[in-house]
């Protein structure tokens, strides 16, 4: 697959992820290894807690949600660079058994006055199977113009 230039994009450009399930021993390994808290990995704890179960660390929704983006390779083999994460936010529990559905729109491109680049900025909000925002989150991201 070729690559898209910063010339391709347009704001209001968008695409849809493909939807991924949540697993629950995925949860807690990851969890386990970077946010060890009881609503992550403690069925029992989690249970007698305010969110009565196991919930998915926002760190790990957000990591799927990066995995969901290169995995479906919108700009082909352009090399990207990100520069930050604006607004991210956790809107709602992400449980062990939820399919997730990314959606990405283009916000913003503007080229650099000077180098063969710019940047691009995408909002993202992400939904469970009830349709209900779990994540949002605004990337920015330098990308090649053409010369």
């Amino acid at each position: 697959m070729s690559g898209l230039y910063l010339d391709d994009l347009t704001p209001g450009d968008s695409w849809t992820g493909t939807p991924f399930r949540i697993d629950e021993a995925e949860v807690i390994a990851f969890a386990q290894s970077y946010d060890a808290q009881p609503m992550h990995i403690d069925p029992a704890a989690a249970a007698a807690g305010r969110f009565g179960g196991i919930i998915a660390s926002g760190w790990h929704v957000a990591s799927l949600v990066m995995r969901d983006f290169i995995t479906n390779n919108p700009f082909g083999d352009t090399p990207l660079l990100g520069i930050g994460i604006d607004e991210l936010r956790w809107l709602r529990p992400v449980r062990p058994g939820d399919t997730l559905l990314a959606r990405r729109e283009i916000a913003a491109v503007r080229r650099s006055a000077s180098k063969p680049v710019g940047t691009v900025t995408m909002r993202t909000s992400v939904t469970n199977q009830h349709d209900e925002p779990v994540l949002t989150m605004t990337t920015l991201m330098q990308f090649p113009a053409r010369p």
